[in-house]
Order: structure tokens, then C-alpha cells, then sequence
């Protein structure tokens, strides 16, 4: 078999076969397929796609390629849940504890941020002492002890995932369905959960920038994950302004550690217990909205989260008394106009959270945890001249506050019409 021919073959609009990929992936993870061969593999598939047997046997394969976690230690239905990123998304921090405190266990792996996407892991790391990383022992030693951890992917995981997407990111094959949703489930799936939620986001602010190819990624790993019997539901929900009123990592702690305490907005606390409705079902415990919200409330939720935290060595007396560092700069931006918000930019709001130095531009750039934005007033409020909108955290004295404030200003818009937006806009199953 040669690279050569699959190439052509795939160039031509042909399918390949399930012996092919896997030879194709094995070599490739096994330096045997040069990176030219692979991207032009890609831009193939760029222009004919798969079907969906290549992309469930692309999913095996690069499944097959590292390490496959065995949950089978710990007693009960696991579920996991993954998002497609988006700005000021931090439902794991929230979800994840709250769906443990009903007695399912969570074992999750998270990622970090790029771009205007904030990441999981880098928000943890944000908590004094948190630690992000765990042998696959004491990673399901601590899920079967308190029910619940939240770690770093490791790097034995999918190797060959971690192989192709840094290929696709510099060769312009990065939005490619086929391959963002073996991606997802490859990892999913060697992850070893029983059931999955899918959080595919849709608008400005995501990737999926509208509703159709929301629609059809969503599908695409719905099919995949029951496929090879995992049950799997996707849930797409509204990125087209930030989620919650906080981005940047420390900032969104403790937005989190104020919904588990009880506090937060109604909206966004509604938002996560739909999430853990739909993932506790996956579990095969059916609760209502109010009896998922009374454990935000009644501190079931948070003893959750404070049993995270200390178990992988965060310090929660110093979170819970000290929730934001302040840092040297900061600015509030107030409303020119009257009316009611009827559009608050995600894209704009996390490039602007980003160059504040909340986020990389590439994986090598450093953090600074404390930076980010607090937003006022969202899609819906009710503003006056004057009214604050977001305030600016920053140490960076090179920041152009003004300049960069100014872009994301420009992209809220203010009208006499009051309008409202759904964040749940679908779910697949």
C-alpha cells in the first residue's frame, strides 16, 4: 500500500476502506507518512469529504493510535461532556460538580485554550495549587473515592489526533467536519466514559459559525458515539454573545464558585441545570429544572467542587476568600446610547479578553490568569447613557485600552426594541 494511492484515491472522490485508514493513520503516527503526504490527504478531504463509514473508521483509528482509559473500576453509568469552545464558557466548572452531587460519577478530561476560546485546564490552574495532572490510577482511584475529577488530556491519548491537528492548523484543513468530529470522538470516546454530551456551539464566538454546519457536526458525533455504543446526545446552544458574565480565567472561577454558592443570574443558572437535566438522563437519572437548581442552592453542588479542588491540592479556603486578584489596570467601558443590548459580540469580546492577555494567540503563549472582562449588561438589558457595559482587567502596560476597548464597543448594538435569545437552540440525539 502506498500514501500515494490514497491520496488519489480520496483526490478522485473515491471512499477508502477501513484497512486503508487504519494503515494510513498507524504510519502516520509511526513517522512513516511524511507531513506533506498527510496534508495533502486533508485538502482532499477538503473537497470531497468522507462518508460516514470513513469517518467512523477514522475515529477507530486514531482511537487505536494511544492509550484507552478503562473506567471500569468505578461503579455506575460515566458520563462525559465535551464543548466546541466558546467565549466565557466555563458550564464544566458548574456541570461537572453538580451532576457528581447526585451520585454520577465524573471523569473528565479537559483541554486548554487558543484563540478566543478559553480552556478548562488553564481556568483550574488559575485556583492557587490546583494540579491538572494524574496518573490513570489516582485519576479513577479519586472518581471512585469522592466521584468526581477534572484532569489534563494526557499526552499518551489519541496520538495521532494531536499529530493531525497540528498538521491541519497550519495547512488551512482546520474546519473540516469530517475531521473536527473524529477529532472530538476519537478523544471522547478513548477518554472511556459510557455515555457522552455534546456542546456544539453555534455563532460568532464558536467555530460553527451558523446553524447548518452546527447541525451536521453535531450529527456527524452523535452517529459516530452510538455507533460504537456509546450513547451520545448533542446540545446546540447560542455563542453569539459570551456565556455568563465573565471571561478570563481567574474571573471565571469565580463566577463559577458564586453559582455554586447560589449566586450568578437566574438566566445563566437555568442554562447550566438544562445541561445537567439532559446529562444526568444519559445516566439514566431523570431530574427536574427545581431539583437541579435546590443543588445550587443548598451547598450539595459546592461540597462537590470543594472536594475537587482539594483533592488535586488546591488551596478553596484561599479561593472562597480571595475569588479575584486584582491586577494593576482595569477599565470600565460605559453605554453611549439608551435602549435595550441587542447584540454583545462573542468574537469581539474574546479577542479583546485575549489582547488584554487572558488568552494565546499560539500554544507556547504564556497567561496572565487574572486578566479578562466582566460584562453588565447583555442581550436584552436595558441600558442609559452612562450605564456601564464591561469592565477591562489587565497588567499589561504595552495594552491599548482605549484602541481595543473601542473594537468590541463598536460591536454592541443598542436599539428601542427589546429582543431575547434561547441558549439551548437544539438537541440531537
Amino acid at each position: 500500500m502506498r500514501m500515494t494511492e490514497l491520496i488519489q484515491k480520496k483526490r478522485d472522490g473515491h471512499e477508502l476502506t477501513k484497512s486503508e485508514i487504519s494503515w494510513m493513520i498507524d504510519n502516520y503516527t509511526n513517522d512513516q507518512i511524511p507531513d506533506y503526504q498527510m496534508s495533502a490527504w486533508a485538502m482532499a478531504v477538503y473537497f470531497r469529504g468522507m462518508t460516514k463509514t470513513e469517518i467512523a473508521d477514522l475515529t477507530m483509528s486514531m482511537v487505536a493510535s494511544g492509550v484507552q482509559i478503562d473506567l471500569s473500576e468505578i461503579s455506575g453509568i460515566k458520563v462525559d461532556k465535551h464543548s466546541t469552545g466558546g467565549v466565557g464558557d466555563k458550564v464544566t466548572l458548574i456541570l461537572a460538580p453538580l451532576v457528581a452531587s447526585f451520585g454520577v460519577p465524573v471523569a473528565k478530561m479537559s483541554g486548554r485554550g487558543l484563540g478566543h476560546t478559553g480552556g478548562t485546564i488553564d481556568k483550574l490552574e488559575s485556583i492557587h495549587g490546583f494540579q491538572v495532572e494524574q496518573s490513570q490510577t489516582d485519576f479513577v482511584k479519586q472518581v471512585k473515592e469522592i466521584g468526581i475529577s477534572v484532569i489534563g488530556q494526557s499526552d499518551d491519548l489519541v496520538k495521532a489526533d494531536k499529530l493531525l491537528y497540528a498538521l491541519r492548523d497550519v495547512t488551512a484543513t482546520v474546519d473540516l467536519i469530517p475531521l473536527i468530529a473524529s477529532s472530538i470522538m476519537s478523544k471522547k470516546i478513548a477518554a472511556g466514559a459510557d455515555s457522552i454530551l455534546l456542546d456544539v456551539t453555534v455563532g460568532s464566538g464558536a467555530f460553527m459559525k451558523n446553524i447548518d454546519d452546527a447541525r451536521l457536526l453535531a450529527r456527524t458525533m452523535v452517529d459516530l458515539g452510538n455507533a460504537v455504543g456509546r450513547k451520545t446526545i448533542a446540545v446546540i446552544t447560542d455563542m453569539s454573545q459570551p456565556l455568563g458574565t465573565a471571561i478570563g480565567n481567574r474571573l471565571e472561577i469565580a463566577e463559577s464558585l458564586a453559582v455554586l454558592q447560589g449566586g450568578g443570574t437566574a438566566d445563566f443558572r437555568h442554562f447550566i441545570a438544562e445541561i445537567a437535566q439532559i446529562m444526568l438522563s444519559l445516566a439514566g437519572l431523570e431530574k427536574s429544572i427545581d431539583e437541579i437548581l435546590a443543588n445550587l442552592s443548598n451547598g450539595a453542588a459546592l461540597a462537590k467542587f470543594k472536594a475537587l479542588i482539594t483533592h488535586q491540592q488546591g488551596d478553596f479556603d484561599e479561593l472562597v476568600n480571595t475569588p479575584i486578584h486584582e491586577t494593576k489596570f482595569s477599565k470600565i467601558v460605559k453605554s453611549q446610547k439608551s435602549g435595550y443590548i441587542t447584540a454583545f459580540d462573542a468574537l469581539a469580546a474574546g479577542k479583546l479578553a485575549m489582547s488584554a492577555g487572558a488568552g494565546r494567540a499560539v500554544k507556547s503563549d504564556s497567561l496572565d490568569l487574572d486578566a479578562g472582562i466582566h460584562i453588565f449588561k447583555k442581550i436584552g438589558d436595558k441600558v442609559a447613557i452612562g450605564d456601564p457595559l464591561f469592565q477591562i482587567f489587565y497588567n499589561k502596560e504595552t495594552f491599548d485600552v482605549v484602541t481595543e476597548s473601542q473594537i468590541l464597543l463598536d460591536n454592541i448594538s443598542i436599539s428601542d426594541e427589546k429582543i431575547s435569545i434561547n441558549d439551548i437552540l437544539e438537541i440531537i440525539k
